[in-house]
């Protein structure tokens, strides 16, 4: 980074700002080379003012919440990175049907857990989703037959050009792991959403959350991963075809293809991004030539290549 804008980025952030910052303390699989600066959101306000900041000083950022389903190389970041707590949560639990309204760095599985001991129901099914709900929101996360399309009501965003706005759910244009604002890199951060609920017994949400639990704990890895790597092509699984082509337990350096999930790949310590960018070239040439099928990545890949 030229030292002019660092220069500003200090005069900005003063004190907040953070520099040559490891990003692998702030992703899910522990592995990212240094950022140039760093600033914590901890409100939603907080978080549209840093974005705003970093726009008028035409720096680049990358925005990270809970650090899943990217990959962050070896050589870090240029520019900023924002990590997103701005995690308020308020429920409606008396309108009809009720509802949350939470800021975009709260955990989906935290918002879960928080409506099932009101014995509000629909968003089990995230009781284990790793990352935040604005990584959600902009990836259409999901699990056991549901996704966060199936739930959102609206979204606030802060555009670059445009200023904060109220998205209906419909303006995502969700498709599978996917959305508007991710497909067309929209320059936008979502800053809050507002899901649906609805009433329920609790005890058997509970149960249905303990259960889905349970099921996530016995079939997916436990250990510093980004998620599931791959999208799941059409009438089949990512994980199946990667265990067909006999890549299960298949290691570059610390990195491995999970043998208990194979479309998990899992940092064993101090795993270079390079090795698991390495075991996915190496999973995608095994699965076109097996079974002539293009496996497309669910992960993001970041920074500097």
């Amino acid at each position: 980074m030229q030292p002019s804008i660092q220069s500003d980025l200090r005069s900005t952030f003063g004190d907040r700002l953070q520099e040559n910052v490891p990003l692998s303390g702030y992703t899910a699989a522990r592995i990212g080379g240094p950022a140039d600066a760093l600033v914590f959101a901890r409100s939603a306000n907080e978080l549209a003012l840093t974005a705003e900041k970093l726009w008028k000083l035409d720096v680049p950022f990358l925005l990270l919440g809970g650090g899943s389903n990217v990959l962050v190389s070896d050589k870090g970041v240029r520019g900023a990175v924002i990590i997103n707590r701005a995690r308020l949560i308020k429920f409606n639990s008396q309108a009809e049907p009720p509802s949350l309204h939470a800021e975009s760095g709260v955990t989906p599985g935290n918002i879960a857990m928080r409506a099932a001991r009101l014995g509000l129901a629909g968003f089990e099914w995230a009781a284990t989703l790793p990352g935040s709900l604005g990584g959600a929101v902009y990836g259409n996360a999901g699990a056991f037959d549901g996704d966060i399309s199936r739930n959102l009501i609206s979204l606030e965003i802060i555009h670059r050009q445009h200023g904060r706005q109220d998205w209906p759910v419909a303006k995502m244009e969700y498709g599978y792991r996917t959305s508007v604002l991710k497909r067309e890199h929209i320059p936008a951060v979502i800053l809050s959403a507002q899901v649906a609920l609805k009433h329920g017994n609790l005890q058997d949400i509970q149960e249905k959350t303990k259960q889905f639990s349970e099921h996530r704990r016995k079939t997916q890895p436990i250990g510093a991963s980004m998620g599931s790597m791959f999208k799941n092509p059409p009438g089949e699984k990512a994980g199946r075809l990667i265990e067909a082509a006999n890549l299960k337990g298949k290691r570059i350096g610390n990195a491995e293809i999970s043998t208990q999930h194979a479309n998990f790949f899992i940092n064993h310590g101090q795993t270079r991004a390079e090795d698991i960018k390495a075991l996915i070239e190496l999973a995608q040439n095994a699965v076109a030539r097996k079974f002539g099928l293009e496996l497309e990545l669910e992960v993001e890949l970041v920074g500097e290549w």
